[in-house]
């Protein structure tokens, strides 16, 4: 029988992935509690920001979110006074557009995060941190379309640009 031991599931990358992700999760956690956001509450606030007026469809494909753990966030935010959810130039999909409160949020976010991402890269010298980084992107670019929802680079960036467009805004990049 080949050699079942804890050691060998613990060095198996996908295994390692999950544990950095938890891991992840319970220093952004930690950092942030004092205002009580989720990492997918901060990832939307972040892109809504950078991509005013984006569409749902649009944020959940930039971030990776299926559709409907997306909406359920949005409603979230939205019931918390930090989004406004409108009608978009085609009717068919919802414009975001941050609050006060929202853009009040992400700037008390800024230290924080920061203070999660310096806490999560602490045990690296730049370098590493540097490679790791290269090394995640490398991976998730390359297996992007084998993910239950693949993200959509270029074509919610397209939708982003479009929107900012008809608005009159323009999206930061």
């Amino acid at each position: 029988m080949p050699d079942s031991s804890l050691a060998d599931l613990h060095s198996r990358p996908g295994f390692l992935i999950r544990r950095a992700h938890q891991i992840s999760t319970s220093v952004f956690m930690e950092e942030t509690a004092a205002l009580n956001v989720t990492t997918t509450q901060f990832g939307l606030l972040y892109l809504i920001k950078h991509f005013p007026d984006i569409d749902q469809v649009s944020a959940s494909q930039m971030l990776g979110l299926d559709r409907s753990t997306a909406a359920m966030v949005l409603r979230s935010l939205e019931k918390s006074g930090m989004i406004v959810r409108s009608v978009a130039s085609d009717k068919r999909r919802r414009a975001l557009t941050l609050t006060g409160e929202g853009e009040a949020m992400l700037r008390n976010l800024d230290e924080p995060a920061a203070r999660a991402l310096s806490r999560l890269l602490s045990p690296l010298d730049p370098a590493e941190a540097a490679m790791l980084v290269y090394l995640l992107k490398k991976l998730t670019a390359a297996f992007n379309q084998s993910a239950r929802v693949p993200l959509m680079y270029e074509q919610a960036e397209d939708d982003a640009g479009k929107a900012a467009a008809e608005s009159g805004a323009s999206p930061a990049r």
